[in-house]
């Protein structure tokens, strides 16, 4: 089947929000609603085989997943969930690539939706083990605060002036200072960027709070227990926060009293 008509087909049997074309190679390209972590589009790819469609995403979930790691190797639990996720969705792995073999051209729309759900939920495995290193995390600099007797609010949510919602970790109050503290925190190197720049936009989204608040600072604390950080993540914030290191508490607690 021709590139052009598979697509005019799957335009006939998706939901509107899938958009495909022809893909550069061979196939068709076909562009999901659904997002990686860190807000990249899922794609996937219709192939033709021995005159049967094959869809596959061409290795990008499972490569996604790899770069948010910092071990040369996925872990025997990761591959386990991978291999459930798969399983669950009928896709198969075939080098690193999610693959969906049809048996018919009306199987076509159907895989296309699984293989891309089948990559979301490979991609959400590193989230998992993510949100357990920053939980930990969180926790210990809650237990730090509430033995140094701060006031403080935890997880507390606010709207910027686009209306967006932030989380802000911690608020502490001493006297007349607030300080507004986002917790950087992940084991994985690829991910400083992308967390750097989204505590550089809560900063300034939330920006409209120090006028309407004397005494109000905002601070990124990086937990760098983990050697990932590099020094332009540190210099994204640093204009718009006050910058601390977790293995420095000591640092912290002079940010946190009033000058």
């Amino acid at each position: 089947m021709k590139p052009e008509l598979l697509c005019d087909t799957l335009r006939l049997t998706l939901p509107e929000l899938f958009e495909c074309g022809p893909a550069p190679r061979e196939g068709v390209h076909v562009s999901t609603p659904m997002l990686y972590p860190d807000g990249g589009t899922v794609a996937v790819f219709v192939l033709e085989r021995e005159e049967l469609p094959v869809v596959t995403d061409h290795g990008a979930a499972i490569g996604w997943l790899r770069m948010q790691s910092v071990a040369e190797r996925l872990s025997e639990r990761t591959r386990s969930l991978i291999s459930e996720i798969c399983e669950t969705q009928g896709v198969a792995v075939e080098r690193g690539r999610l693959v969906f073999r049809c048996e018919s051209a009306a199987q076509v729309a159907d895989a296309v939706q699984r293989v891309a759900l089948a990559a979301v939920r490979i991609a959400d495995i590193s989230i998992t083990f993510t949100s357990r290193m920053r939980g930990s995390v969180a926790d210990e600099v809650d237990h730090w605060l509430r033995d140094r007797a701060f006031k403080y609010d935890r997880g507390l949510r606010l709207h910027g002036r686009s209306n967006k919602e932030w989380t802000v970790d911690y608020r502490v109050s001493v006297d007349a200072r607030t300080s507004m503290v986002f917790l950087l925190s992940t084991g994985s190197r690829n991910a400083t960027r992308r967390i750097a720049e989204h505590v550089l936009a809560g900063c300034v989204d939330l920006s409209h709070l120090r006028a309407e608040q004397a005494g109000l600072v905002f601070v990124s604390l990086f937990d760098d227990t983990e050697n990932v950080w590099r020094e332009e993540d540190f210099r994204l914030v640093e204009a718009h926060s006050e910058i601390a290191l977790w293995s420095r508490p000591d640092q912290l607690e002079q940010i946190l009293q009033p000058q």
